[in-house]
């Protein structure tokens, strides 16, 4: 997909590839060289919604060019899904017996909303898992998706690990991670693309409801894009 992405998605109404490009190597420059790889994060300023009204997006985004460092995934599962979660090299497995110590274990339940970026769970387990790790996960926005027993839990850990999360914290921002310093230019230009179309889509006025945009590696300075310069053209 790589090189070819902006190219599939020409009748969108953000028309972003060149902008976003110049915003991610002026990003890149902010940053400079590291003694470690930098994460790079997209942020999407909002306007014109008021979020006292209820208004929010939690979206699970599956990027074009997954990251280097790919997202870790929790299966709660017990049987033969435990079984193929742990064959599929999930981050972790928790089996349907080990949330009755979680859910006397605070501490060790708010380690694990904050290890793992997404979670599955056996559906048989979910009204468990929301009553144990429920508290923990709810205000993370990480509560465990479904998984059915015949479920293709191999192809579902493979788009987790190369997906991101786009989530309103009561606030008129949202900030994805999109990848890091060692993709190159274009690839992470594609994913965020890809973050902003997604989001584009949840909001009740589309792209009018977006201000700017933000990219920002872990120790540069932040590179702003202001959308209505761009749509004005």
């Amino acid at each position: 997909m790589r090189g070819n992405y902006f190219n599939s998605i020409q009748s969108s109404k953000i028309a972003l590839d060149i902008d976003l490009l110049n915003l991610v190597k002026e990003a890149r420059e902010k940053a400079g060289k590291r003694n470690f790889k930098q994460s790079v994060d997209l942020i999407i300023v909002l306007k014109d919604i008021d979020v006292k009204k209820g208004f929010s997006i939690n979206e699970v985004i599956t990027l074009p060019n997954a990251p280097n460092k790919k997202a870790k995934v929790c299966v709660i599962a017990s049987g033969d899904l435990a079984l193929r979660a742990r064959k599929a090299n999930a981050d972790k497995v928790i089996e349907g017996n080990e949330l009755s110590t979680l859910a006397n274990n605070k501490r060790e339940a708010k380690k694990l909303s904050s290890m793992y970026d997404f979670f599955l769970a056996d559906t048989q387990l979910m009204p468990t898992v929301g009553k144990v790790l429920g508290p923990v996960l709810g205000p993370k926005g990480k509560m465990a998706m479904p998984l059915p027993f015949n479920a293709p839990v191999d192809s579902m850990l493979e788009r987790l690990r190369a997906s991101t999360r786009a989530r309103t914290r009561n606030q008129l921002m949202i900030a994805s991670r999109i990848g890091d310093e060692e993709m190159d230019d274009r690839e992470l230009a594609e994913n965020a693309l890809a973050v902003i179309n997604a989001v584009e889509k949840k909001l009740p006025a589309g792209e009018r409801n977006i201000s700017d945009i933000i990219v920002k590696f872990t120790m540069g300075g932040a590179s702003r894009l202001r959308l209505a310069k761009v749509l004005a053209r």
